[in-house]
């Protein structure tokens, strides 16, 4: 007859790890890990992510209204997804915030940003998809610099969700702009990055 001394010696282990579960009570189960504090930076970045697919959201908007153009009202309600996101996490966390009316923003740079794309977003529809690949170039880069300036486990998994979808997006606007036999060069990418985010296929992204 074979015996199985290891398994026989781990059977009390397990019976006992068993009462031991059984002897706690159900709030002592499920309670939550209690949140490590946001420093400041990170509660900036928070409000700026926001703010930044606030910018493409409300870009997207504009230049559907302007052109009609179905890769702009398919993505726009993406980018509401990827707000939606940001503002979770920053309920989680108890971090005031504020979203100010369409096309208006808290940080200069994004709505220097919004102000120049409403003008040439005006020019052509070409431009105006141009903008959009910008947008989701810029995107893609801003959240990795955000992501390689924290160690917090939830920003880090909300934003590799957005940079997901911002990759989803790139690829999206960019098959447009060439079936209307136009090119689009990386604005902050680097050049092999873009050529990979390109290559890859598109992904769930969990929801982004």
């Amino acid at each position: 007859m074979n015996t199985h001394p290891i398994r026989t010696q781990l059977l009390p282990v397990v019976a006992l790890f068993a009462l031991t579960l059984a002897s706690c009570s159900k709030d002592e189960a499920v309670a939550p890990t209690p949140l490590v504090p946001l420093t400041t930076a990170e509660q900036d970045m928070l409000r700026f992510m926001l703010e930044e697919e606030k910018l493409a959201r409300d870009t997207y908007t504009a230049l559907e209204a302007q052109w009609g153009t179905a890769v702009f009202t398919n993505i726009k309600a993406s980018e509401q997804q990827h707000m939606d996101q940001v503002v979770r996490l920053l309920d989680r966390y108890g971090v005031a915030y504020t979203l100010l009316p369409a096309g208006v923003y808290a940080d200069s740079s994004l709505q220097q940003l919004y102000d120049q794309f409403m003008v040439d977003g005006q020019v052509s529809e070409l431009q105006a998809l141009h903008i959009g690949a910008t947008i989701e170039d810029l995107d893609i880069v801003d959240l990795q610099q955000r992501m390689d300036a924290t160690a917090n486990v939830d920003i880090d998994a909300v934003f590799a969700k957005l940079q997901c979808g911002s990759g989803n997006h790139l690829r999206s606007f960019v098959g447009v702009i060439t079936t209307m036999g136009g090119t689009y060069t990386p604005q902050f990418l680097d050049t092999a990055t873009y050529a990979a985010i390109l290559a890859a296929s598109n992904g769930s992204c969990g929801g982004a």
